[in-house]
Order: structure tokens, then sequence, then C-alpha cells
């Protein structure tokens, strides 16, 4: 069959009726949405000669999959394309510098204590592995110091678990999670246990996809951040640690040029310094996170 096929009277009839665009009633942005994206599926089903049966278990891999959206989708690179697409956008814009944004990932959870002080501690948990001890400073486009930034910080326990989704739930509410509110002099540092790479569950539905498609399903070890500033726009971001064996191939795609650490190791602890900078806000809508559904206990 010919993908033309796409493009016959009955099937842009159907096409156009699907998406409402034959009525006045609803969104008119999300309708010419819609419209594109059945189109684009109908095209892929004529290109690839699709199967009924094949087309059904791909539905049956949908429903059995709802629980895992939040790894199968940076998985298959579209967090990663939201992130370049961003950088275009931004730099068709003139926008330009500042730490590279990257993934949030899943596992962001609302509401972590906020505190104060040089020397934060994450780790709250007995966790018998190498220390990590993280300082830096958060800076703007001119060098100046941030005032009043708070930077959220999460990440896995040695175990590569994270709390509020360790299936052991052996960890305290929010280890390895803390909201740190920044001096004026825009300087942070804390310490935690070193956090390990986790993979998908096995035999889970991103699992399921990886290997159908030749490629696992690992992340190297690393911190997340969420870095939030009057006057400044919010950044997402994280790092992973550059001597990890996955670091240059995470299956996330989360790793990016000038997110690569390597940890200075010493014995049972280790070291990373570690300077974030932020672009001035171009009106207050850039100060805020996305709407993007968080767990929040």
């Amino acid at each position: 069959m010919q993908e033309s096929f796409v493009d016959s009277a009955p099937i842009r009839n159907l096409l156009d009726r699907a998406a409402g665009l034959d009525g006045d009633g609803g969104d008119a942005r999300l309708k010419a949405i819609m419209r594109d994206l059945l189109e684009a599926t109908a095209r892929v089903i004529v290109r690839h000669d699709v199967t009924e049966s094949e087309f059904w278990g791909a539905v049956k891999y949908l429903q059995d999959s709802a629980g895992e959206i939040g790894l199968i989708v940076p998985g298959i690179g579209l967090e990663h394309f939201m992130d370049l697409y961003m950088d275009a956008k931004d730099a068709e814009a003139g926008l330009a510098g500042g730490t590279p944004r990257t993934i949030e990932g899943p596992l962001y959870v609302a509401g972590a204590p906020l505190v104060e002080g040089p020397d934060v501690n994450l780790t709250v948990d007995p966790d018998d592995t190498t220390s990590l001890y993280m300082t830096g400073q958060v800076r703007g486009p001119d060098g100046e110091p941030v005032r009043n930034a708070i930077m959220h910080v999460w990440h896995a326990d040695s175990q590569g678990w994270y709390s509020h989704f360790d299936p052991t739930k052996e960890q305290t509410p929010f280890n390895n999670r803390r909201r740190i509110k920044l001096g004026d002099d825009g300087r942070y540092a804390f310490r935690s246990k070193m956090p390990k790479g986790y993979s998908v569950p096995p035999g889970g539905a991103t699992d399921v996809l990886m290997k159908a498609v030749g490629r696992h399903g690992n992340r190297p070890a690393h911190v997340h951040f969420f870095i939030e500033a009057p006057g400044y726009r919010q950044l997402t971001t994280q790092i992973n640690f550059g001597d990890d064996p996955f670091a240059h191939d995470d299956f996330a795609f989360g790793t990016r040029a000038g997110l690569l650490p390597v940890p200075m190791r010493q014995g049972d602890s280790a070291s990373i310094t570690f300077d974030f900078e932020m672009q001035r806000a171009v009106d207050q809508e850039d100060e805020k996170f996305s709407t993007r559904a968080r767990l929040e206990v």
C-alpha cells in the first residue's frame, strides 16, 4: 500500500472528524495537534505495513505500561528532545549561556525540607558507602552571585533507590532530598552518601521496550537540581558522574557537555566542586516551574 492512501479523501475526512475539525467546539490548538498526531500515526501504519495483531499488541503495551510512562518518555528520547527544542528556541531568541538544562526525570518529590547553612546533610538514613561532599556557587550571567536562590537537590542511595520510590520501603521520607536556601554570596555546600546509578525495573514495560530495540536501561550515578531565584530563569539540570561506566551511555539521554564532573575520590570520601550559571528571566513566567505533574507527599 502506498503512503498516499493517507491523503485520500475518505482518510482525510476520517482524521478531520476524529480530531473535531468538523465542529466549532473544543480547543482549537488541541484539535490541530490531534489532527497532526493522528495523521502521523496513520502514515507510520501504512509505511511499515503494521498488521492488525501488531497494532493491538502496541495498544496492550500502552495499557500495561501506564505505571512506567515517566521512565519510557526519557528512555525513548522525548524528554531530551524537549530540552534540545527549548535550547533551539532560546538560540533563535538570542538567549544563550548558562548551565545546560537537562531532563528532570520522574522521581522529584515536592515539599522537601527547606534548610539553610554552609553544611547541609542530605542523607539521614544509614548507608555504608562513600561520603559525597559537593560545593560551589550559583552565579548570574555577569558572574554576580545569585541572591535569595533556593536549590532543590535529590538523588538515589547507594542501592540506586530514591526515597518515596524505594520498593524496600526502608528509606526515611525525604532521605537524600532537600531544598537549600542560599545566602547572598550564592554559595552552597552539602554532604550525603554517594548515589548509585539505577536500572529500569527488570521485566517492566521500559525494560521490555529497551530490549526490543536492542538497548539497555541503565543510568549513571547522578544528582538532580532545580534552582529558582527572583529575576532569574528557573533551571532544571543534573550532573552525571564523569567516571561512571554509563556516563556517556545514559539510557535516558541526561548526559550533556558541561555536566560531567569527575568526583575527587580519597579513601572513603569523594568531593565535587561545581558552579551553576543562571540566565536572567525575560518575564515572570521564566521564574516558574513547568506545570508537569509531580509527586507531593
